[in-house]
């Protein structure tokens, strides 16, 4: 994967996900019900640059709505963020994620973003990726092993994450060094994976969409394929490559989901065993060959050797004519 400058917040990319969160706010009485309590809209999820989003105390008094763009707390300072849902879905989503349970205090929203908020917004902005660029002048000075992917410049410019790439350990003391001298900024060096780099280029997969974990997935999958009883290659499976890889060069998050009941379809179960590619059957039009099986859709290929006509059967009929009992 090439280097990705994250485009992030107010970007074309972020509308298209905050239409996502406003149809399913649309649809949360036929999901959920009626509401028969009245709900505290004092949790909102907001996110966060670099796709992440996180959840916060609304302690302003004024209702929030999707898109809006806020000021929040955060580690010792301030950052902005775009509310990504509120209500009953935002308190959902916590609880689905564990997180309404006793723990830690809740950062809050400091405040609505006003004009002026918006136009530092903005220089910030440009200011990244000028930081970008000497960040990047200054990981081939110090000649260290490791790929720049992003940065994120707090919005009280007191904290820079530096996210990178790297195969193994690295040295980067001496880069945080001249970095903070740099640019008087705490320094934050923070390793991620191939999946959380794809998660920030924010862009389009080989479907044509917007990235799933980028969009809507709220958690990246370590391995899709971790299930190997519903995901295992058969024989004759035509399977390409760039069929179950995306962006990251690992399995897709979307396969995950690819499921239709318990258990997959795509690993027939015993009572319907594949016959072997290359293997020999007699029909009434004559002697055929096992060309190809596709073990997902339960199809044979029979390629006949006289007329080299090929013949395409259910799977169960061919071991209904074929297969002794």
């Amino acid at each position: 994967m090439s280097n990705v400058i994250c485009s992030c917040l107010l970007g074309d990319n972020t509308k298209v996900r905050l239409r996502l969160s406003q149809l399913l706010h649309s649809e949360m009485e036929a999901i959920y019900g009626a509401v028969t309590e009245e709900v505290v809209d004092d949790i909102c999820e907001v996110e966060l640059q670099g796709c992440r989003r996180e959840f916060f105390l609304n302690n302003t008094g004024i209702p929030f709505s999707i898109g809006m763009q806020v000021i929040i707390e955060s580690d010792g300072g301030y950052d902005f963020g775009v509310v990504y849902s509120i209500g009953q879905i935002a308190r959902k989503k916590l609880q689905l994620k564990g997180l309404d349970k006793n723990g830690p205090e809740r950062t809050a929203v400091v405040r609505i973003a006003d004009e002026n908020d918006n136009l530092a917004i903005i220089e910030l902005k440009k200011r990244q990726s000028e930081i970008r660029d000497v960040c990047q002048s200054k990981i081939k000075k110090h000649e260290l092993d490791l790929k720049l992917v992003d940065v994120e410049l707090r919005m009280d410019q007191q904290k820079l994450s530096v996210y990178y790439t790297s195969s193994h350990r690295v040295d980067f003391r001496t880069l945080v060094r001249d970095l903070a001298g740099e640019f008087k900024a705490r320094i934050q060096m923070v390793q991620i994976t191939t999946r959380e780099e794809a998660r920030r280029a924010n862009a389009f997969g080989p479907c044509g969409c917007l990235l799933c974990c980028s969009s809507w997935l709220p958690k990246i999958h370590a391995n899709p394929f971790s299930e190997k009883s519903q995901y295992s290659e058969t024989n004759g499976n035509d399977n390409h490559a760039f069929n179950v890889t995306g962006i990251c060069n690992r399995p897709k998050c979307c396969l995950g989901y690819s499921k239709h009941e318990k258990g997959c379809h795509a690993q027939p179960s015993p009572q319907t065993p594949l016959p072997p590619v290359g293997s020999r059957v007699n029909t009434p039009e004559g002697t055929a060959v096992v060309e190809n099986v596709d073990a997902q859709k339960k199809l044979v290929y029979l390629r006949y050797q006289k007329s080299d006509q090929t013949l395409r059967i259910p799977l169960e009929k061919f071991n209904a004519m074929f297969v002794k009992k």
